[in-house]
């Protein structure tokens, strides 16, 4: 196959190969230009899109402000004739200088509002200004503005755009106004009763503010409408009001201020949403797909443009790289594949400067690789070294020092005994942890540190729970992770018992063979984890509660795949309520310090040699 090879391209004419070279060339030039071009659009898109968003959600905020603004001298001037007028005149004695100081604040705001008047809490009208007559067969009672500041005394209420219709002004003329009501209490000589001011805002001034935003055409628009979602003003609002149009309002009353991706009507569109204070009001600008797509035709030309003329530029380099570069790499070719039939030729030098350390690269490439080969095979066992170290010396004193501080509070108490044992447990347990520094140990061993563990713990929960070692006897015998079972009964005992109701918390350790493997569990009756956790808890170790010690299950196992491989490790099962078991399974290769020493340089026992090893 070689000879064949060679033979073909040692009869291919320099021409040819220039061909090849080029178009090889200008395929991968013309992908690198489409991609450039993707992307770009792709950027100048994403862009675009922020943009629009950007500086529709600034002209919503500044529209927000504005109507805040105008709400807010509404709000005084409520104010301004409940706290200085109302209060301070007696409707029996002082009609007069009411009516004078009323025109005075109507005069004053006149611009901005229609009408004020003060009702009592019959409806009956006590004053009003401008100085109107009131139309007969007019029920205020009944009306919205009304009964909403009686059922809500402690609030000012705005009313959804609509036709005043209370007096008569001799003009025939009808104004829409949006009305502010609230509770206000009335002296009447030394009877005092509670009445209903009515404020008639123009409501010209909003509209005029909302048809300022709505004057782009570029298909964005901009609606009001009331926390209940009734529109206040919309662009299309004389289509809706007919039945020939619909807008999303309930739904968008519901939303908090922000930016939102929303489906009406089949189409996909983005709506910023702001909420006007004192009204519970909501501004929201809409942002249909074809508003983005509106900026992006100047931009797509000038893509064009320039893809087109970096295209063309690259024909004409790929050209001349070619014909500079095929001569030279035919001959080197000729001599590498020489030198792979092993005649061991010198290897063709020449042409550009990139080609001739090609051809020196490859003079010397099998002795260089073989030196890398050997130094990535040190340099492997090297690391995984270190990374099991590093893991495993993640251990946090916090247990430590729980313990010595229950140990103090047992001698202060008198405990001698339980001091005493306490102090012998905490002996046994970091004399395994320390292990002369070793990372593999038996199984008995890992089994013994637990116990030591767990009678700590025990002694300083006070014997909130029972602890059941149920260990096969045949396991001692083999080789175990340190420092594995520990966490795994702290997070039994922090999150299995503690937290759970439950009195008779119990916690098994159990110990077995099962299909040529050592599976040590940990089992816990408390309060379970949910299905949707369970399978984040070996996955994403941002989800994994660390407390005590902090190694945690995916330290553990992690830690059991370093030495034993990807297919051992923890295996957790769990069901609300009912408890968490959590597995370790691991090869079962006898301990002896053959072995031992052999699993902490890094090698991993194939099935075959581990049944050999029993």
């Amino acid at each position: 196959m070689r000879d064949r090879i060679y033979r073909y391209l040692k009869n291919i004419a320099p021409g040819e190969i220039q061909s090849m070279i080029m178009i090889v060339f200008s395929v991968i030039s013309v992908s690198i230009v489409l991609c450039v071009g993707i992307v770009m659009y792709l950027r100048f898109s994403t862009v675009s899109r922020e943009d629009t968003i950007e500086n529709t959600q600034k002209l919503v905020e500044q529209t927000g402000e504005s109507l805040e603004d105008y709400l807010v001298n509404m709000r005084q001037v409520s104010d301004t004739a409940y706290y200085n007028i109302i209060k301070g005149n007696d409707f029996s004695g002082k009609q007069a200088e009411l009516q004078k100081e009323m025109n005075l604040l109507y005069q004053a705001n006149k611009e901005n509002l229609r009408s004020i008047a003060i009702y009592d809490s019959k409806g009956r009208l006590m004053a009003a200004e401008p100085v109107v007559s009131e139309k007969e067969g007019t029920d205020v009672t009944e009306q919205e503005w009304f009964w909403q500041a009686v059922e809500e005394v402690e609030n000012i209420h705005f009313s959804t755009p609509h036709v005043q219709n209370l007096f008569d002004d001799g003009s025939f003329r009808y104004y829409w106004v949006i009305s502010s009501s609230r509770v206000v209490e009335l002296v009447n000589g030394s009877d005092s009763d509670r009445g209903v001011l009515l404020v008639d805002m123009d409501y010209s001034s909003v509209s005029r503010m909302m048809n300022q935003m709505n004057k782009a055409d570029n298909g964005q628009y901009y609606y009001l409408c009331d926390n209940s979602g009734e529109i206040i003003y919309h662009p299309r609002q004389a289509q809706i009001n007919n039945g020939l149009g619909s807008e999303n309002s309930y739904f968008v009353s519901t939303l908090k201020d922000g930016v939102y991706d929303e489906e009406f009507e089949g189409e996909d569109r983005k709506i910023i949403v702001n909420t006007i204070s004192y009204t519970g009001w909501k501004l929201v600008g809409v942002i249909p797909p074809e508003s983005f797509s509106y900026k992006m035709i100047d931009i797509q030309q000038f893509i064009a443009m320039f893809l087109l003329l970096i295209a063309m530029m690259l024909i004409l380099v790929n050209r001349v790289v070619s014909a500079r570069i095929s001569s030279p790499i035919l001959k080197l070719n000729q001599s590498v594949m020489e030198y792979e039939t092993g005649e061991n030729p010198e290897i063709y030098i020449g042409g550009s400067l990139e080609i001739r350390h090609l051809g020196e690269s490859i003079q010397n490439s099998y002795q260089r690789n073989a030196a890398l080969m050997q130094k990535v095979v040190v340099e492997q066992n090297e690391r995984r070294k270190s990374e099991l170290d590093a893991l495993q010396s993640q251990i946090n004193p916090h247990f430590l020092y729980n313990a010595l501080d229950s140990i103090t509070w047992m001698i202060e108490g008198e405990r001698n005994d339980d001091a005493a044992f306490t102090v012998t447990q905490l002996a046994k347990l970091f004399r395994i942890s320390l292990s002369k520094g070793h990372t593999v140990i038996s199984v008995k061993d890992e089994i013994q540190h637990a116990k030591s563990y767990m009678n700590i713990q025990k002694i300083r929960y006070k014997d909130a729970f029972t602890v059941v070692f149920d260990i096969e006897p045949e396991v001692f015998n083999y080789c175990a992770v340190k420092l594995t079972l520990q966490p795994l009964l702290e997070n039994a005992i922090n999150y299995g018992i503690i937290r759970g109701e439950d009195e008779d918390g119990e916690i098994r350790v159990m110990g077995r063979m099962e299909e040529g493997n050592v599976v040590l569990a940990v089992q816990d009756n408390g309060i379970g984890i949910p299905e949707e956790e369970v399978e984040f808890l070996l996955t994403d170790s941002n989800r994994v509660r660390k407390q005590g010690s902090g190694v945690g299950l995916v330290n553990v196992n992690n830690r059991i795949q370093i030495l034993f491989g990807k297919q051992y490790g923890l295996k957790i099962e769990s069901e609300p309520d009912e408890g968490t078991t959590v597995s370790i399974c691991i090869p079962a290769v006898l301990y002896n310090e053959k072995n031992r020493g052999i699993l902490e340089k890094g090698y991993q026992f194939s099935k075959e040699e581990i049944e050999d090893r029993k």
